[in-house]
Parts: structure tokens; C-alpha cells; sequence
């Protein structure tokens, strides 16, 4: 018994959840200047993906990492930002590292669909 691959779909699910977060990330720095103006931003993903119905699960303790494996942080003291300041509560660094997070997140779907739409035709053209 063969199940449905989902993971295009889970793609464009990102891919959509992401043009929307640049929208709002993109109308936050436009409105940096108007007096009163409050910053926004759109419900996690994992939110999102929890109301779809799509859950992801592993088959085996392997393929998801343990949570001591992680490589260790620390956070740092005080602000090293020069913050601008004007009438909204809109903080233009925040803005542009959560732009520059959009991208990095779209990129890599872009290079997980990428790899998985080769692995499938490979799969394809083999006859497996």
C-alpha cells in the first residue's frame, strides 16, 4: 500500500505562507515613518500547518535530532543596535532580519523541491 507524497504541497503551503509574510514585513518598513503606525507580522508557520490537517512524523528516533545534539547558543548581553527612532513602533533591523529570514527559508524549500523532484525522476526513469 503506497501513501500520497506531500511534500510539493507542503511547499506551496510555505511558499504561500512566506509571499505573505513578506507582504506584511514589506508594508511594516513602508509604514516605518507614519506616526502611530504598529508593527506586524503573520502566525508562525507551525500554526498554520497545524490547522491544515498535515502533520509531520518521523518513522524512526533517527531521523529527527535529539534535543542534546543541538549546538549550544548563548545569548547576548545587552543591544548592540543602534535603534532609530521615530513615531511608529516599527524597528527597521527587525524588519530586515525578518526579510532576510524569509529568504533564507525560501531558498531552502526551493532546494528541498528541487532535490526531491530529482530523486523522483531518477525514481522514474529507473522503473523502482
Amino acid at each position: 500500500m503506497t501513501t500520497g507524497v506531500y511534500l510539493f504541497d507542503l511547499a506551496s503551503q510555505h511558499a504561500r505562507y512566506l509571499a505573505v509574510r513578506q507582504a506584511t514585513i514589506a508594508g511594516n518598513v513602508a509604514n516605518a515613518n507614519t506616526a502611530g503606525f504598529k508593527a506586524r507580522d503573520v502566525v508562525p508557520f507551525a500554526q498554520v500547518l497545524a490547522r491544515t490537517g498535515l502533520d509531520m512524523r518521523s518513522t524512526a528516533d533517527a531521523h529527527l535530532e535529539q534535543q542534546g545534539n543541538r549546538i549550544p547558543v548563548r545569548e547576548q548581553a545587552g543591544s548592540a543596535w543602534e535603534v532609530l527612532t521615530s513615531s511608529s513602533e516599527v524597528s527597521l533591523e527587525q524588519e530586515m532580519l525578518k526579510g532576510g529570514e524569509v529568504a533564507r527559508q525560501s531558498n531552502l524549500d526551493n532546494a528541498v523541491v528541487k532535490s526531491f523532484h530529482r530523486m523522483l525522476m531518477s525514481a522514474v526513469r529507473s522503473g523502482s
